[in-house]
C-alpha cells in the first residue's frame, strides 16, 4: 500500500542499537552539556579571579535553560499524544499525532496512529454491517409481514401458494442469519477442519447442480447471501483428470465454490456463462479451482479490495434480471474458509470477464 495519511506507513526500520536521535542520547547530551559549562566557568573564574559565587549561578542558570529547553522538547509531543488519546476514548477516530520525530516519541505517536487508524476501521465496519444487515432484513420481513396480514385481513387464503410465498421470505432469513454465523465464525478465529480424500468431479457436479436448483426454485424472488435467483446463466464444469481427488474439508469448499458461483452469476450479463475449473496442484491431493464470468470484469486497482468485507464493487448495478447487490459478505467468507486450509485466493488476469483462482494446499508434502 502506498503511503497514506499520517500512521499508514509500514514499521519503522530498525535503528540497530541506540539511534542517535534517542531520548536517552539527549539525556546524555545535556549531562555533558551542563558539566562542560560549569567546567568552563570554573576555569574563567580560576583565570579572572571572578568569586566563586557568582560562577555557581551563572552555571546553575546556564543549566536550568538547557534543561528547560530539552524539557520542553519531550513534554510537547507527550501533551499531543494526551490529546489525541483522550479525543479517541471519547469515540473520535479522526484525530492524528504529528509524526516529525526520530525517537522512541516518534515510535510511540506511529504506533497511537495505527490503533486510531485500527479503531476507526473497525467503527467502520460496524456501521456498514447495522446497515447492511439492517437492508437485507427489511426486505424478507416486511414482505413476510404483508402476506400474512393479508391472511389475517381475509384478503387471501392460507392456500399452498401463499404459504409458499411466505416460506420463501422465511428462507430468505434463514439464509442471512447463516450469513451472520458465518461472519461470527470469522471474527472469532479459527474453525476445526474436517478434512478428507474426495473425488473432485462428482462433488462439484453435486455442488452446481444444487446452485441450479436453487435459482430455478427462487427465481423471481430476490435473493439472499449465497443464493443467486438467476437461472438464465448457464454453469459449466471442467475438470481434468476426471479422476481428479483431493483432501479437504467440503463443508468449507463447498462455502468457496457457492459463494464464488453466487457472484459471478451476479455480474454476469444475460444468459451469460460460468466456468468453474478444477485442476491438480503441485503437492499430493492438493487442488487449483477457477471461477471465470463473462461480465464486466474487476478493474486491477481494485483487486486488493475484493475480498474485503461489506465490499460490493464498483459495479453501480448488477447485470441481468434477479441479480442483486447481495452483503458483500460472500467473497470474505470465501477467503476465510481457504485461509482456513493455508491456500491462497485471488483475482487473476483473464481476456474477460472476472477470473478467480484458489489454491489448496492438500497433503503436506514427505521429506524424502
Amino acid at each position: 500500500m502506498s503511503e497514506g495519511p499520517a500512521g499508514r506507513r509500514g514499521p519503522r526500520e530498525p535503528w540497530g542499537g541506540v539511534s542517535p536521535f534517542s531520548i536517552k542520547t539527549k539525556l546524555g547530551a545535556l549531562v555533558v552539556i551542563a558539566v562542560l559549562i560549569t567546567t568552563g566557568l570554573m576555569m574563567i573564574a580560576m583565570r579572572t579571579a571572578t568569586e566563586l559565587r557568582f560562577i555557581t549561578v551563572f552555571s546553575m542558570i546556564a543549566t536550568l535553560l538547557i534543561t528547560q529547553f530539552v524539557a520542553h522538547s519531550l513534554t510537547a509531543p507527550l501533551d499531543d499524544m494526551n490529546a489525541v488519546a483522550r479525543s479517541i476514548s471519547h469515540g473520535d477516530y479522526t484525530r492524528r499525532v504529528r509524526e516529525n520525530r526520530r525517537d522512541e516519541l516518534g515510535d510511540l505517536a506511529q504506533t497511537i496512529n495505527r490503533m486510531a487508524d485500527d479503531l476507526e476501521a473497525q467503527e467502520r465496519q460496524r456501521k456498514e454491517l447495522v446497515a447492511n444487515v439492517s437492508h437485507e432484513l427489511r426486505t424478507p420481513i416486511a414482505g413476510l409481514r404483508a402476506v400474512l396480514e393479508n391472511i389475517v385481513d381475509g384478503v387471501t387464503q392460507a392456500d399452498p401458494e401463499t404459504m409458499r410465498t411466505a416460506l420463501k421470505q422465511t428462507e430468505r432469513l434463514g439464509r442471512l442469519v447463516e450469513t451472520l454465523l458465518d461472519l461470527s465464525r470469522l471474527d472469532n478465529g479459527v474453525v476445526p477442519l474436517k478434512k478428507r480424500r474426495f473425488e473432485v468431479w462428482p462433488y462439484l457436479s453435486g455442488v452446481l447442480k444444487e446452485a441450479n436448483m436453487v435459482a430455478t426454485a427462487r427465481a423471481g424472488i430476490a435473493s439472499g447471501s449465497g443464493s443467486h435467483t438467476r437461472n438464465d446463466v448457464h454453469l459449466h464444469l471442467d475438470v481434468t483428470p476426471p479422476e481428479l481427488t483431493a483432501h479437504a474439508d467440503p463443508e468449507r469448499i463447498h462455502q468457496v465454490v457457492a459463494n464464488l458461483i453466487d457472484n459471478a452469476v451476479k455480474h454476469s450479463p444475460p444468459h451469460g456463462r460460468v466456468t468453474v475449473k478444477a485442476r491438480r496442484g503441485a503437492l499430493p491431493e492438493s487442488l487449483e479451482l477457477e471461477v471465470l464470468d463473462e461480465g464486466p470484469g474487476i478493474p486491477r486497482s481494485e483487486w486488493h479490495r475484493v475480498f474485503e468485507r461489506f465490499n460490493r464493487g464498483q459495479v453501480p448495478r448488477p447485470h441481468g434480471p434477479g441479480s442483486d447487490g447481495g452483503t458483500g459478505l460472500g467473497l470474505a467468507i470465501a477467503r476465510w474458509a481457504v485461509d482456513l486450509h493455508g491456500g491462497r485466493i485471488g483475482v487473476a488476469e483473464s481476456e474477460r470477464g472476472c477470473r478467480i483462482l484458489v489454491t489448496l494446499p492438500g497433503l503436506p508434502s514427505l521429506p524424502s
